[in-house]
């Protein structure tokens, strides 16, 4: 059991003297839990193997799946990459700092611990103030998966973090909530055309606005091969699951509402508590007093929000199964799919 910290510190009016008591914990070996704008991160020096390791244990997480390595400025990128292309300068100026991650090749400083064995390092400059603060005051880059158990649904609050990893790492830095909700876009620059391996917060479609033709990785339809290494986080490995078992409606919308309804039925006759993730056009049409709303559909921003949030809900429940509708995978709509066919386990009813 480790002595954990908390450390509270408001993003709109830093305190520098407690950003830097998180700092000096990464700089010493140690592991924090910090805000960013996509989701918490658990952060430890990725220079250093026996404090990468911590991440590992902390979190129950595999240790072939690669982390993601955070910096504060660009200069900081030439340690640890051994070529920026023109098409990632081109992503670096448009994007960063913001939820894209690139692939480069690394240098022999990064520990391979880090990128899962791999000669490739993953690298993402963040936007929120609280954790470019704490990059830049620790001096090192900083190897920060989200911070939650491994598999469970990815922190956007405090309390999530706290409810995962009290006991198990050395600080938590309470910053407030993440807007964004679903992690970065990570995009592998190590092929001629730039391939995007888990989609988030940059759409593809606005990649491609910066460097042309972008492909998709087929992993993305399911990771089905145990022996392939996986390239970016979140590949491999069940991710973002409730307690309760996610069954999605893939359908036009009055079809879904349709299914949701005759399986919802169909499992309460069986003995199961159903719930169900709805969206503010549709939760009156269900009945019940589990129904969630996840956003609008005319503001799929509102939905990459909360999904996280409403996953967790779900686990305050006593609920055993939930229903939950579908979404277009155009733009943002794609990383939410993403997230929530892994939530379900590729669990799809068509309708």
């Amino acid at each position: 059991m480790t002595k954990t910290t908390i450390i509270e510190i408001d993003k709109k009016n830093i305190d520098i003297d407690r950003l830097k008591a998180g700092a000096e914990i990464l700089r010493s070996g140690g592991t924090v839990a910090f805000p960013t704008e996509t989701v918490y991160g658990l952060g430890a020096n990725a220079l250093d193997e026996n404090a990468v390791k911590k991440i590992f244990e902390a979190k129950g997480r595999p240790s072939d799946n690669p982390l993601i390595l955070h910096i504060a400025k660009y200069d900081d990128i030439w340690d640890i990459v051994l070529e920026v292309s023109e098409k990632a300068e081109k992503l670096i100026n448009e994007f960063w700092p913001g939820p894209l991650t690139l692939i480069f090749k690394k240098t022999s400083i990064v520990p391979k611990i880090v990128t899962g064995g791999l000669d490739t390092v993953a690298v993402r400059m963040p936007a929120h103030p609280i954790a470019k603060g704490l990059i830049e005051l620790s001096g090192v880059p900083v190897a920060a998966p989200s911070a939650n158990l491994s598999g469970k649904p990815s922190p956007t609050k405090e309390n999530h973090v706290k409810d995962d990893l009290m006991g198990r790492v050395d600080a938590i830095i309470w910053g407030g909530d993440a807007v964004q909700g679903l992690e970065s876009t990570v995009l592998d620059l190590t092929s001629d055309t730039p391939m995007i391996l888990r989609p988030g917060g940059v759409t593809k479609e606005e990649i491609e606005k910066v460097v042309g033709k972008v492909d998709i990785d087929p992993a993305l339809q399911g990771f089905k091969d145990s022996k392939l290494i996986p390239k970016s986080p979140g590949m491999k490995y069940t991710h973002y699951s409730p307690k309760a078992d996610v069954i999605l409606l893939k359908g036009n919308l009055d079809d879904m509402i349709k299914g949701i309804k005759r399986i919802k039925k169909d499992k309460e006759s069986e003995g199961y508590k159903v719930g169900i993730i709805a969206t503010d056009e549709t939760k009156d049409k269900y009945e019940g007093d589990k129904v969630i709303s996840v956003g609008s559909r005319k503001q799929l921003e509102t939905v990459a929000s909360n999904l996280f949030k409403v996953l967790r809900e779900f686990d305050e429940t006593d609920i055993d199964i939930i229903l939950a509708e579908t979404f277009q995978e155009i733009g943002i709509g794609q990383a939410i799919m993403n997230r929530l066919m892994k939530a379900a386990g590729y669990n799809v009813v068509k309708v």
